[in-house]
């Protein structure tokens, strides 16, 4: 097949730890042709989408992940899948990449499939499983935020479409900075915040299971650092093996289904104690970590998910 991965500088990637590049080795050693472009180089060309980029090999050298062939561009309406892998911020530039990547259905698969992708933004999916997750509160009110703490008394706040752990804060009942806190993100930003009630279980980590064509594959746990509330290992968490318990595998039955009924193949979610806290469907990661604790492949079984959907002719869930 011929994969093109549409995702951030390939030449930055963390080869130890990145998902993009162990999805897209894996798809090499499967006999597959790989192509690269980043999201800057997409573009609708009277009638067909386009990007601009490199065929590709890649290789597990620290200092060169891939070998990029001639710059050149694109129809990939010929394509076999198209990944969607570039992190957030779920910005208007994001959303206008889903857009155009969704006039590929009926030509290639797009992995997770854009429609769903730009309607289950992580931290907007879970308000569809309200038993499953701590309460919570998605507001721009100043007012509305207090009321909330005052309920709730420690909270967590952060920005509705950030990543990777970016301005996340936790403010207890007699912090005084939540005012300057909504100050500063909504001098900045015209969308609202998200706040959640503290899960003290965040000492001991924040899980991320990792769903594969809504199946559970396995976990990693993630521990802040000392003196952190944040468990993201971009800023610092440790990955820890972990098991999947029983409540996890009942959140996954609950959302598992809705995950593959509309194409999300790749997802992560994120478990504090016994509360779903986020589903990631955009650009989620962990499978290197799971891969080396557990020897799960995680990677080939996203294959043999996708491989299958191609043969039979399948290239996005029904919008």
């Amino acid at each position: 097949m011929k994969i093109a991965f549409q995702m951030d500088p390939i030449t930055g990637v963390d080869i130890n730890a990145d998902s993009t590049f162990r999805i897209a080795e894996e798809a090499q050693a499967r006999g597959h042709r790989l192509f690269y472009y980043g999201p800057d180089q997409l573009a609708f060309d009277e009638g067909r989408i386009t990007a601009t980029g490199h065929w590709m090999t890649v290789q597990r050298v620290a200092e060169k992940p891939a070998v990029l062939g001639e710059r050149v561009t694109v129809d990939l309406g010929e394509m076999d899948v198209v990944w969607l892998r570039q992190d957030p911020p779920f910005d208007m530039h994001y959303i206008t990449t889903t857009h155009l990547l969704e006039r590929l259905k009926g030509k290639a698969l797009v992995v997770n499939d854009p429609f769903w992708v730009r309607n289950f933004p992580e931290k907007l999916l879970v308000l569809g499983f309200e038993d499953l997750t701590p309460p919570t509160m998605i507001a721009r009110d100043l007012e509305a935020i207090r009321r909330f703490r005052a309920k709730h008394g420690d909270i967590i706040l952060k920005p509705l479409y950030g990543n990777g752990g970016a301005g996340v804060f936790r403010l207890t009942q007699d912090d005084r900075n939540l005012s300057s806190l909504h100050e500063l993100f909504t001098g900045f930003s015209r969308e609202p915040l998200i706040v959640q009630r503290y899960l003290p279980a965040v000492a001991k980590g924040d899980k991320r299971v990792i769903l594969v064509d809504g199946e559970p594959v396995g976990a990693i746990n993630r521990v802040p650092a000392e003196g952190e509330v944040r468990s993201n290992m971009h800023v610092g968490g440790r990955p820890e093996k972990v098991a999947l318990t029983e409540r996890d595998r009942e959140i996954c039955a609950r959302i598992g289904p809705v995950l593959r009924e509309h194409g999300q193949i790749f997802v992560g979610i994120d478990v504090i104690g016994d509360w779903l806290t986020e589903i990631n469907v955009t650009s989620p990661t962990g499978i290197q970590e799971l891969e080396r604790f557990d020897g799960i492949n995680v990677a080939e079984k996203i294959w043999l998910a996708i491989e299958p959907k191609v043969a039979a002719g399948e290239t996005a869930a029904q919008a």
